[in-house]
């Protein structure tokens, strides 16, 4: 039912999570290396005067992150029906995207020279706006709880 305010939240929680999967979160560059970190992968760009180099390692667990709170956002859409069950799993997508920024944190600090001379990206804020337009889904699935309240105190 996506006429309702909750579920175009939820769309866009979810089209934010996907964009998450292309956006770089962060870069640093040490010794003529540059590393970008996404949720998906971390990318060294060697620059060596005019050779250019790219190493790209894999990373599961991230990624995975990313994927099931995508799935768990836009699942939560056609729980309509059951507001109480669909609220449950958008506290679990709000509860996986903590631990993937967590992980991603994590991650960062195993550079080289830690968390120094990071620069944030645009992904780097998803992960929170993602969690904002969950909680405000959360916001209009109490609002229509309170109508049908209201609804079944006048019969």
């Amino acid at each position: 039912m996506i006429q309702r305010v909750q579920s175009i939240w939820l769309l866009l929680a979810t089209l934010t999570l996907i964009c998450l999967l292309f956006l770089p979160l962060l870069t640093k560059t040490v010794d003529n290396i540059e590393y970008r970190i996404y949720t998906t992968s971390l990318h060294q760009h060697v620059k060596v005067g005019t050779a250019e180099g790219i190493k790209t390692e894999i990373s599961i667990v991230p990624m995975a992150l990313n994927i099931a709170a995508a799935l768990f956002c836009f699942a939560s859409i056609f729980l309509f029906r059951n507001r109480s069950m669909q609220k449950k799993v958008i506290l679990v997508a709000i509860l996986i995207i903590i631990a993937l920024s967590v992980l991603c944190g994590i991650n960062t600090q195993q550079l080289p020279g830690g968390m120094a001379g990071i620069s944030p990206e645009p992904g780097t804020f998803l992960p929170l706006i993602a969690i904002i337009f969950s909680m405000l889904a959360i916001s209009g699935i109490k609002k229509d709880e309170q109508l049908l309240k209201s609804a079944d105190r006048l019969r």
